[in-house]
């Protein structure tokens, strides 16, 4: 039977090779079209959200602001401030808190090497960091550690930009750099990221200090902000409100009170992005979808073609017994074996298009926030699900027909 059903088909396509040829290829461009949208679609949310990890990795960040209600008798318009004591109490205190660091900043930090000077946003921060905000050193080089902090070290960890202003192809490890007039030996220059969020200037043009350093050399009672990473993204509204009483109480202000005690929530936009990034792809397979389904209307075309064009044979089949689900069975899988033809070619090339595109490794510019394209399993089996009710539909109309030719009258069409 289904050695029939094969030679049948290729039959039929060979009486109407250029129908046929052109169907094929409308299906298999619609199916290049989903993939490819979607592997594109893939790659740059992954994209985005590498961006949005480049500037803080489930981090919290929690500054200082001004009140703007009043409470127990305090007016509004008072000024919060945090110091590094308050960091180590909420570590202390709010259970679920993995990492954590106080956070000082100084704009205009002088950085001077041999004739060459240039000025950078400069932080004060803690081992935490480099894990919170995902400064990883490139290799032979190193962030700052606790020994630093607790000696109170002139050591550095410049970004990679900036290391190359300064240093150009020199290795920076090792040298010194004079910070403000006072020298700093490089440590670690930060391992290139893309970064599409960015708090006082991207990571990659920063320069990092221990804080207790920033502190001694600067005198700041106060730090700008503090750095919070739960152990687990689902204990995020416990670790807020824990942060928010602690403080409020500590502070005298309303927890309510927004406004005195700010929040930069990475994590929310880690779930924001997602939520983009899932639209993105409904967006673009609707749109490959439809594309595929203007295709499908050809299948069906052709079928309805195959049908008038062997309705004498159709009758004569019926007349000598065969039953009428043979006749259905047998239109619905030559639409079905177009469908998937054309969609297996679609694939194939898709996969090509999409592997020459990864291997290529575009950067810079339009190619770092573009991505490496991704092809899902998942793309793959909505494709050939959408294929297969693609073949159906198209072939069961023209099956139902077929199957209801009248096989006297099927003898006189010519």
């Amino acid at each position: 039977m289904w050695r029939t059903l094969f030679t049948e088909f290729f039959s039929d396509l060979g009486k109407q090779k250029l129908r046929s040829f052109l169907t094929l290829t409308a299906i298999a461009w619609g199916t290049l079209s989903v993939v490819l949208l979607l592997a594109f679609g893939r790659g740059l949310g992954t994209s985005m959200m590498e961006g949005m990890l480049g500037a803080g990795n489930q981090v919290i960040v929690v500054y200082g602001g001004q009140t703007s209600v009043n409470y127990e008798g305090l007016g509004i318009g008072r000024r919060i401030s945090f110091t590094e004591a308050d960091v180590e109490l909420l570590q202390d205190a709010v259970p679920g808190i993995q990492y954590s660091s106080p956070q000082y900043g100084r704009w205009g930090a002088q950085l001077k090497t041999g004739d060459i000077t240039t000025n950078t946003f400069m932080e004060g921060v803690n081992p935490d960091f480099e894990i919170m905000r995902t400064m990883y050193p490139a290799a032979g080089g190193r962030f700052i550690n606790e020994r630093d902090v607790d000696e109170m070290r002139r050591v550095l960890f410049l970004g990679d930009e900036i290391a190359v202003r300064l240093f150009g192809e020199e290795d920076p490890v090792g040298q010194q750099v004079m910070l403000d007039n006072t020298p700093f030996t490089v440590v670690g220059v930060m391992k290139p990221k893309m970064q599409t969020s960015m708090n006082n200037g991207p990571d990659a043009d920063r320069a990092i200090i221990p804080y207790t350093t920033f502190r001694n050399m600067y005198g700041n009672r106060n730090i700008g902000s503090m750095l919070i990473r739960p152990q687990d993204p689902s204990l995020q509204e416990d670790i807020r409100a824990g942060i928010v009483n602690i403080m409020a109480s500590k502070y005298n202000f309303d927890p309510a009170d927004e406004q005195a005690m700010p929040m930069w929530d990475f994590i929310e936009m880690e779930e924001m992005n997602q939520k983009v990034a899932m639209g993105l792809e409904i967006f673009l397979f609707t749109v490959g979808f439809f594309t595929l389904m203007i295709a499908g209307v050809g299948v069906a075309n052709i079928m309805f073609v195959v049908v008038k064009e062997r309705t004498r044979e159709i009758g004569v089949k019926i007349a000598v017994g065969a039953r009428k689900v043979h006749i259905i069975t047998q239109f619905i899988f030559e639409s079905l074996f177009i469908s998937f033809l054309g969609g297996g070619l679609g694939i194939l090339i898709s996969t090509a298009i999409v592997f020459g595109v990864s291997s290529m490794n575009l950067e810079g510019g339009a190619g770092d926030f573009l991505g490496n394209p991704e092809i899902s399993q998942l793309a793959v089996v909505v494709t050939v699900g959408v294929l297969g009710l693609i073949g159906l539909l198209a072939g069961i109309f023209p099956a139902i027909k077929a199957a209801r030719v009248d096989p006297v009258e099927s003898l006189r069409y010519e």
